[in-house]
C-alpha cells in the first residue's frame, strides 16, 4: 500500500528546497523520506512505527534533522507564503504567530512576604503619603514633574488585593 502525500506540482516546489549533500541522500528517495517526515508528524506517530515505505526510520529521522537544522522548513515556508502572495491568495493582515511561551512556578505569581514585613511597608507607605504637599506635587532637581506611573489592578506588596489605605 503506498501513501502518497503529495501531488506531482506540490512536489516540484518543494524538492528544490531539499540539499542534496555530496555523499547522499539519492535524489529518488528524496520524496519518499519528505513524505515519511509528513506522516509522522500528520499521524502523530513514533518515529520507530513509520511505515517501511518511506524508508527506515532511522535513515527519516536523521534527514528530517538535518533539514531542521539546516532550515529548510523556515525557508520551505517563506517559499511558500511568497508563492501564495505572488497568486493573491494569502492576505498576510490576518496572519499572527507567536510561539513564545514561559512558564514559570506557580510561586512566581505574586510575592510571598510575612505579615509583619507587609504592615511595616504598609505603614511606611502610609507615612511616606502624609509627608507629601497636597495638590503642589514633587518636582525633580530640573523643574520637571515627573510622570505617573499608571497603577495595576493589584499592585500592593503582598499581592493579596488588600486596601492598604
Amino acid at each position: 500500500m503506498t501513501r502518497v502525500q503529495l501531488t506531482d506540482p506540490e512536489w516540484e516546489f518543494i524538492g528544490p528546497y531539499l540539499p542534496i549533500g555530496e555523499y547522499g541522500p539519492y535524489p529518488g528517495r528524496l520524496r519518499q523520506q519528505f513524505e515519511g517526515v509528513i506522516w509522522r508528524f500528520k499521524t502523530g506517530g513514533q518515529w520507530r512505527e513509520m511505515p517501511t515505505e518511506f524508508g527506515a526510520w532511522s535513515t527519516v529521522h536523521n534527514r528530517f534533522r538535518q533539514w531542521r537544522d539546516a532550515g529548510v522548513f523556515e525557508a520551505l515556508l517563506e517559499g511558500l507564503i511568497a508563492e501564495a502572495a505572488k497568486r493573491g491568495e494569502v492576505d498576510l493582515s490576518l496572519v499572527s504567530i507567536d510561539s513564545t511561551t514561559a512558564r514559570a512556578h506557580h510561586d512566581a505569581a505574586g510575592m510571598h512576604l510575612d505579615e509583619d514585613v507587609v504592615t511595616a511597608l504598609e505603614k511606611a507607605a502610609a507615612e511616606e503619603e502624609k509627608a507629601r504637599p497636597k495638590g503642589a506635587g514633587s518636582k525633580n532637581q530640573e523643574g520637571r514633574r515627573p510622570k505617573a506611573i499608571p497603577r495595576g489592578k493589584n499592585d500592593d506588596a503582598s499581592g493579596a488585593g488588600g486596601n492598604s489605605g
